[in-house]
């Protein structure tokens, strides 16, 4: 899995109360709980969150990451602001902000931090490096956890569907989003973050992780 190879998965094409798309985002629930996407990015929170910050999550689905800040006493609802192309889901806290809107229609939001779950593999390197030039002056800190691309995890993840009996649109987009995934500095140097502090780390269970600061 030399190169990457980004595909159009299924769940994006389909409306938010949609079986599928329904029973997906549960099984997506599972696959973060049991990659440590959300627990990874709560930790960094701990370390790196000033009082006065907002955070802002891009591709933010059902809202379950960045609710789960508030929940987890990190942050207040009023520093929370998600952006997707999906409204927002009915349990959305009222004082924080949804955004239902392109990622690259506008500049982004000011925000001093930027978080990502498994949704920037979803890009070609063109689009990443025209949304590097859409993050807000005052952003200082990224954090990212995608997929990584390897074999083992295109197994793991049928391994996971045989047990877990995953929905048919899980199973189709998960491949497609590990061959879409990251190796290296694959991300970094499509997001042109070279004058960033940056680290890369890559987990047994097929995280892909960049902390980037400036």
């Amino acid at each position: 899995m030399t190169h990457r190879r980004v595909q159009p998965e299924i769940l994006d094409s389909l409306p938010a109360h949609h079986p599928d798309a329904i029973r997906s985002r549960r099984d997506l629930r599972l696959i973060n709980f049991l990659m440590g996407n959300h627990r990874w990015i709560r930790r960094q929170l701990r370390t790196h969150l000033r009082p006065t910050d907002r955070i802002l999550e891009l591709g933010a689905g059902d809202g379950t990451l960045s609710r789960s800040l508030i929940t987890h006493h990190l942050a207040q609802p009023h520093q929370i602001l998600a952006l997707d192309l999906q409204p927002a889901p009915p349990e959305w806290p009222p004082s924080a902000t949804w955004l239902q809107q392109d990622l690259f229609a506008t500049p982004l939001p000011h925000a001093e931090i930027v978080i990502a779950n498994l949704f920037l593999h979803h890009f070609e390197a063109p689009q990443l490096a025209a949304l590097s030039t859409r993050l807000s002056p005052t952003t200082r800190l990224l954090l990212v956890s995608e997929p990584h691309r390897h074999r083992l995890h295109i197994a793991s993840g049928q391994l996971l569907h045989l047990f877990a009996r995953l929905n048919p649109v899980t199973r189709h987009d998960m491949r497609l989003s590990i061959e879409a995934g990251f190796r290296q500095t694959e991300l970094i140097d499509s997001l042109h973050l070279q004058s960033w502090q940056t680290h890369v780390t890559q987990t047994p269970l097929g995280a892909h992780r960049l902390i980037a600061t400036r």
